[in-house]
């Protein structure tokens, strides 16, 4: 299909527009900070759906978004009010921890101005949510994981609908991660099970070097069900999916009462139960269970250790973080590959990640369109990739489409260039013109323990219209 350059202009200038209005959110998502980054681990509870309807009092402090404000010195689990005090507590006395809660009323936001936006932090817990989330809050918690946050999900048992708005818990997260604008297909490895299972006292699987089960907070062996729910894992869905902590009588890919993924550069937990996690104090009227203390398992141990790793300041459990310790885990490294989140993660000239109906996406509504003005223009598309010093193999693919107005069939006036960092991979041309897209692959093996830029440049000549088009780019690693 041939494109006018006065319609590509057109929607440039749209966007280029709409991204003034917008403030620069996308350049604030893109300059968010990676997880771990600073020394402090930055920490954020999720009190904005309805984690203390009903009974339930998933909170680790009523001094709202800072605990801080109730006791400034916390000793113990009764010196801030909530359920989950003796959580808040155990990682405020490290000292190396800032915590704070998304208050009641608030919703959750990635790239924006707010202090509890999700980029300012590195891990973000969702203790037994109980509304769901907006098409908007997904996103935002979808595209804060990809780009190296750690979330904490914990679910409770099919039916735990504690505010009577017909959703619960298992219902809510699943919603999460198959009916978001992100990835939609599985993108953690698991979904939850729509179960109610009385009690039981899940087993830790044998893995001494996984830092959740054995960390510095200290060796977990077992969990506990008080009525919860466990998840049934899809490893061919993301093969870093892992099961820790297994239902009696399960293991492999169901029963999974404790599991680790990653997703993009982050990481993903998940646990069954809210009960390990209730540390039988909170405000008055609740009806609580003193999970947290249990003797029959290492529930504290578990949560500490969990949110550690998923802050970054662990190396192992449940997935590579990226880093070149000299491992490798199987994996797709880009954020954001089919562009489906808009302008986040990549850095791209205005108006190259775009929707127009002009030329059609590969899959989904997004795609990466550069040139196509019909006059002297350049475009990039780029994104830095850290590929693990482990892997032996490193695929960068991604499909193309070029459409052009030139006739000539010797002469390449446009050309979209492909580097990696200063490797130059391929150079296309108006001479290789097509109609639907084709599938591009390279070997990055070479530069295994390193990062790189991938750049996608188009450089159009002053007379007649080139566009590049790219969509579902990956790069795949083991």
């Amino acid at each position: 299909m041939l494109v006018s350059p006065r319609a590509r202009r057109r929607v440039v200038g749209t966007l280029a527009v709409l991204g003034t209005l917008l403030g620069g959110a996308a350049a604030q998502i893109q300059a968010a900070p990676a997880a771990g980054a600073a020394t402090t681990n930055r920490v954020l509870f999720d009190n904005a759906h309805a984690e203390t309807a009903g009974n339930a009092d998933w909170i680790i402090s009523t001094s709202q978004p800072d605990p801080l404000g109730q006791n400034s010195s916390p000793s113990s689990e009764t010196s801030w009010t909530g359920a989950l005090s003796s959580w808040g507590v155990a990682l405020q006395k490290t000292g190396n921890y800032s915590l704070k809660t998304l208050p009641s009323g608030s919703s959750i936001t990635y790239g924006t101005s707010a202090a509890t936006d999700l980029s300012n932090f590195d891990t973000f817990v969702l203790p037994e949510p109980n509304t769901l989330f907006t098409t908007a809050e997904k996103t935002a918690i979808m595209n804060f994981v990809s780009n190296g946050g750690g979330l904490f999900m914990v679910s409770d048992h099919t039916g735990a609908d504690r505010n009577s708005d017909g959703e619960d818990a298992v219902e809510i997260l699943n919603d999460l991660m198959t009916n978001n604008s992100v990835d939609s297909t599985d993108p953690f490895g698991f979904s939850i099970d729509s179960l109610s299972i009385s009690s039981d006292y899940p087993s830790a699987i044998s893995d001494s070097t996984n830092a959740v089960l054995h960390g510095s907070f200290g060796t977990v062996s077992k969990s506990l069900i008080a009525s919860g729910t466990t998840a049934t894992l899809k490893p061919a869905d993301n093969s870093n999916v892992k099961g820790l902590l297994y239902r009696t009588g399960y293991s492999g890919n169901t029963g999974a009462f404790f599991a680790t993924s990653t997703f993009g550069s982050g990481r993903v937990a998940f646990w069954g139960d809210s009960s390990p996690i209730d540390d039988g104090t909170g405000q008055s009227g609740n009806t609580l269970y003193d999970g947290w203390n249990d003797t029959g398992a290492t529930n504290a141990a578990l949560a500490l250790n969990a949110t550690e790793w998923l802050s970054g300041a662990t190396d192992s459990g449940g997935g590579d973080d990226g880093g070149g310790d000299g491992t490798c885990t199987a994996a797709q490294l880009l954020g954001n590959p089919g562009f489906e989140s808009g302008a986040t993660t990549w850095t791209a000239s205005s108006g190259v990640i775009t929707t127009s109906s002009s030329e059609a996406a590969r899959t989904g509504s997004y795609k990466a369109w550069l040139d196509g003005y019909g006059s002297a223009h350049t475009d990039t598309l780029s994104q830095s990739v850290t590929i693990p010093s482990g892997c032996t193999t490193a695929t960068l693919s991604f499909y193309l489409h070029i459409d052009t107005a030139e006739t000539t069939t010797s002469t390449a006036y446009d050309k979209l260039t492909v580097t990696a960092g200063s490797t130059t991979l391929a150079t296309y041309s108006n001479l290789n013109a097509a109609s639907g897209y084709v599938l591009k692959s390279f070997s990055l093996a070479s530069l295994a323990g390193t990062t790189s830029t991938i750049t996608f440049t188009g450089v159009e000549g002053s007379t007649l219209q080139t566009s590049f088009v790219i969509d579902d780019t990956a790069l795949n690693v083991s």
